[in-house]
């Protein structure tokens, strides 16, 4: 078995991911569409709707995009993505970022955003060793977060969003072990 970006297997008690479709974009627009949501992202716009479209644009282009749905409830809780896949003959060099992430403020808090790391953390290490996240800068929110699941910081970088300028980025590794 081999590593999928966009696997149809991931659930659990809180949340199951649904490789994202174009016709997911209403939903997924109004758990976005706060603009709270994106107070320390570094694109503080992507509630507005024609910059959110570039943003699920770049989603779908990746092929490895997911709607984050409640299991109980059915309702869309936001969107997260594995990209960058690294797959590489030495399996301890083979690596995927997971990121894009954002979850709608009804359900900050209550420990969805935990439940969505693990899941997607999980599957992860089924195949690989290293998983990385980037983090806006000024996100300190989601820094945090990352941290208390056992991230460390091994780099800063720009990173361009798909047609957006580029914006500095910590870099967070959470490896197997």
């Amino acid at each position: 078995m081999k590593f999928d970006l966009q696997t149809t297997q991931l659930q659990n008690e809180w949340i199951h991911l649904i490789p994202l479709q174009e016709t997911d974009f209403e939903e997924l627009y109004a758990v976005a569409s706060d603009p709270l949501v994106w107070e320390q992202h570094p694109n503080k716009l992507r509630y507005q709707r024609d910059v959110f479209q570039n943003y699920f644009e770049g989603a779908l282009l990746s092929k490895g995009a997911f709607v984050i749905r409640d299991s109980k409830t059915n309702e869309v809780v936001g969107s997260s993505r594995y990209y960058d896949y690294n797959e590489t003959d030495n399996s301890n060099e083979a690596s995927v970022l997971i990121g894009y992430t954002f979850i709608g403020i009804k359900f900050w808090g209550k420990g969805y955003n935990k439940a969505l790391k693990k899941l997607m953390l999980d599957y992860a290490f089924q195949f690989l060793d290293k998983v990385y996240f980037h983090i806006g800068a000024f996100n300190i929110r989601s820094q945090r977060a990352i941290e208390k699941i056992g991230a460390v910081k091994v780099d800063e970088f720009e990173v361009e969003y798909y047609g957006e300028s580029s914006k500095l980025n910590f870099v967070y590794l959470i490896t197997k072990n």
